[in-house]
């Protein structure tokens, strides 16, 4: 590939020390006239040594000298949309998969879409992959496809409008909990109610009301969704569902309880999202219905790695504790 040309001419001008770290490379114009090559290849080859972050493009300026060789096969931007247990999970699964193969530099959007924007667009040349989180209330889908597809991974969210072929690997939160309940279904037998507690503003409320919704219908259970924990309507022998983000509605449930007396796991059931530690021992374990997070990770590495697409479904598994 002639690109690699280049590639090559740049790294024995650092070797034999013409280019030291901070130095302006040769312009573009200087480049294709030294090396017989058209402004396309020229660019196919600084890209290449960008995204092994080589060098780096400093705008209306040029290109400069980063680093004297390169160290990894691959440099990927993970974009989070804030850190947590679970992410976490993501990301040491990741750093462990691609077995020293690739640098990977976190960064969190925090659900701010300009944040989110900037992230993407002023590292878009930088980086060999981007493993990416969405979760943002405007529709990233166009900030998202500026990005080549074989360069894109999408993970947990599937999201939407996005063009070419691309990796996902997520989270499919309507099957899930459709799934799920029909798993805990002896479980749920002893309680005259099941009540999810579903915030509109989580993204994924729908999909997870949606699979909710066709189970209770399906079994002949009485339900009802309510947007946060209301005391008026916790009853003895009713089970509830949170997926509240930080698990404050476990919490608000749990005080309840003890306020009136109930115990968890016979006047009271609970089911959450996502498994922790806490989880584990909190009043004697607390039943989650809670993807793989390291699978995620480790399917998003085995993309990079293999090179190769996936579009799947992340496993989910339900753990049954004493408090259903």
């Amino acid at each position: 590939m002639k690109y690699l040309q280049l590639v090559d001419h740049i790294h024995t001008l650092i070797e034999k020390d013409d280019l030291h770290i901070g130095d302006r490379i040769p312009s573009l114009n200087q480049l294709q006239d030294q090396l017989g090559m058209s402004k396309e290849t020229v660019l196919k080859g600084l890209n290449y040594l960008l995204e092994k972050g080589v060098i780096e493009s400093v705008y209306r300026k040029g290109y400069y000298v980063k680093k004297k060789q390169v160290q990894h096969s691959y440099r990927i931007l993970l974009l989070l949309d804030k850190m947590n247990t679970m992410r976490e999970q993501i990301y040491q699964s990741l750093l462990t998969e691609t077995k020293g193969a690739a640098a990977i530099d976190v960064y969190f959007h925090h659900h701010n879409f300009n944040v989110f924007r900037n992230i993407i667009t002023e590292n878009i040349n930088n980086y060999t992959h981007f493993v990416i989180v969405t979760f943002l209330k405007d529709d990233p889908a166009p900030i998202i496809n500026l990005i080549p597809p074989n360069k894109r991974i999408i993970i947990d969210y599937n999201q939407l409008g996005l063009s070419g072929d691309y990796t996902a690997i997520y989270q499919d939160y309507e099957f899930d909990i459709y799934n799920s309940l029909t798993l805990l279904q002896h479980n749920i037998k002893k309680y005259q109610r099941i009540i999810l507690i579903a915030h509109p503003e989580a993204l994924h409320a729908q999909h997870v009301i949606n699979g909710f919704v066709r189970y209770c219908k399906e079994s002949g259970i009485n339900y009802d969704i309510l947007p946060e924990v209301d005391e008026t309507k916790f009853e003895q022998y009713t089970a509830f569902i949170t997926f509240s983000r930080y698990d404050s509605d476990d919490v608000s449930l749990i005080k309840l309880a003890k306020k009136h007396g109930f115990t968890l796991g016979e006047d009271i059931g609970l089911i959450s999202y996502n498994d922790t530690d806490v989880k584990e021992i909190l009043e004697g374990g607390i039943t989650v219905i809670s993807t793989d997070f390291w699978a995620m990770g480790k399917a998003a590495a085995e993309a990079i790695l293999q090179k190769k697409t996936l579009n799947e479904r992340n496993p989910t598994q339900v753990i049954i504790r004493k408090s259903l």
